[in-house]
């Protein structure tokens, strides 16, 4: 099994578990509007733009709110449970899937895992791990081009750090993080509060970082 489709199968059980009510790490959103936003991303090419696109979003955001009103919960879950079909941009070419969507679901998958109480890291395969700090390291100038400071990333395994590092952005001052590769691509999506990663830096440069505005 892939990693996209092990995080999919994951998230989706969670989802079940939890019921559409549930909170996530995505402001304003339901477990109900993350399963609709999945499903519309991958099945919703017209709409697909609104992701990325502040101009865009507001049509994305009807598609999804239509959506949701249409479908009962357990169907919306089942739609992302049974991942992109064959036409849709994520479908057609195999290998897009799994080089696309593990990050996405990843991330999500987090989202709703630590919006609930006493949550803990999971101790995620090696394989996993190092394919989250690839795409990382490809992302992180895009994924902190809005940080007010600089940002060095520096990755750790468990308590040993392993030397490895990412330019998010080039300026001063900068501040280093450091944290396990599926710490730091939280941070660089903007789950600041989330992720359990350390800083070193001028104290008012690390604040800054803390409260900006990261991810796509």
């Amino acid at each position: 099994m892939t990693h996209s489709r092990s995080e999919r199968a994951a998230l989706c059980a969670l989802l079940d578990d939890l019921g559409p009510g549930a909170p996530t790490l995505c402001a304003g959103w339901t477990t109900s509007d993350l399963a609709a936003h999945l499903a519309v991303r991958e099945r919703r090419p017209d709409a697909l733009p609104g992701i990325a696109v502040g101009a865009l979003a507001p049509y994305t955001a009807s598609v999804q709110e239509r959506l949701k009103a249409r479908l009962p919960y357990p169907e919306l879950v089942d739609l992302v449970r049974q991942g992109p079909p064959r036409w849709s941009p994520y479908g057609l070419v195999p290998g897009v899937d799994e080089l696309v969507n593990t990050v996405e679901l990843f991330v999500h998958h987090e989202d709703v895992r630590r919006a609930r109480p006493a949550w803990e890291p999971r101790e995620l395969p090696a394989a996993l791990d190092d394919l989250l700090w690839r795409r990382l390291r490809t992302m992180a100038r895009l994924f902190f081009r809005r940080s007010p400071v600089g940002v060095v990333l520096r990755r750790t395994s468990g308590e040993r750090t392993t030397g490895e590092k990412a330019a998010g952005r080039m300026a001063e001052p900068a501040v280093v993080a450091t944290g396990d590769a599926q710490e730091l691509l939280l941070l660089a999506f903007g789950r600041q509060a989330h992720a359990r990663v350390s800083y070193e830096g001028d104290a008012g440069a690390v604040a800054r970082l803390r409260e900006a505005p990261l991810g796509m």
